[in-house]
């Protein structure tokens, strides 16, 4: 078993320019990579493989192998399944409350498929038991695409329901998210930034 993470460095989480700068993003986003990493050696994954098209953020990486594809995210990751021998476990980059024991809860599924859905109809993290014989489709309501792919190809699912593994940090208010349920790297950078602030009824982000 081994997992796969794309990963651009480049410009990153361009919706999060309302509250960071891209200097900032570029610093978010490697924190949030290495505690994904970090999570899933906690785990027990062996083989940790990062997807990038670039090296970027990447040259002194040394807790996962680095594989460089140029490809969009779909072509590059199909090509991965397809060489791919063992069960693949593909993870998203910005998963920093993704917990170890959520890990082991997904990869011990007993169907063919497991697969935890993001917000908006993401999929924040897919579990393939027979790589080779399935085809991702990332971008729009790919939760459903990716369960529909599954049930074409003859493949049971089981549908992995995890609110923290379910956030992504895609959008500002998602920090809030960060700075109320996590810990580690991410949630420090986050917080030295930002605080709660809880005086008009929902919990909204301010500056510190």
């Amino acid at each position: 078993m081994k997992a796969v993470i794309p990963y651009k460095k480049t410009s990153a989480k361009s919706r999060l320019s309302p509250v960071l700068t891209r200097e900032e993003r570029e610093e978010f986003v490697e924190l949030m990579l290495n505690q994904v990493i970090d999570t899933l050696k906690e785990a027990g994954i062996g083989t940790i493989d990062i997807l990038s098209p670039s090296m970027y953020g990447l040259e002194s990486m040394t807790k996962a192998n680095v594989l460089l594809d140029k490809n969009d995210l779909n072509e590059a990751l199909n090509r991965y399944l397809e060489q791919a021998e063992e069960p693949v476990m593909i993870v998203m980059a910005d998963l920093p409350l993704l917990s170890p024991d959520h890990v082991k809860g997904i990869t011990s599924t007993k169907e063919d498929v497991c697969i935890v859905p993001g917000k908006g109809g993401g999929t924040n993290v897919l579990f393939i038991k027979s790589p080779s014989g399935y085809r991702v489709r990332y971008y729009g309501s790919s939760f459903l695409t990716h369960c529909s792919i599954a049930e074409k190809t003859g493949q049971n699912v089981e549908i992995y329901d995890s609110f923290l593994a379910g956030i992504d940090i895609d959008e500002p208010e998602d920090l809030v998210e960060l700075l109320i349920h996590g810990s580690g790297a991410a949630k420090a950078y986050i917080s030295k930034k930002f605080r709660l602030d809880i005086s008009r009824g929902r919990v909204r982000l301010a500056p510190v």
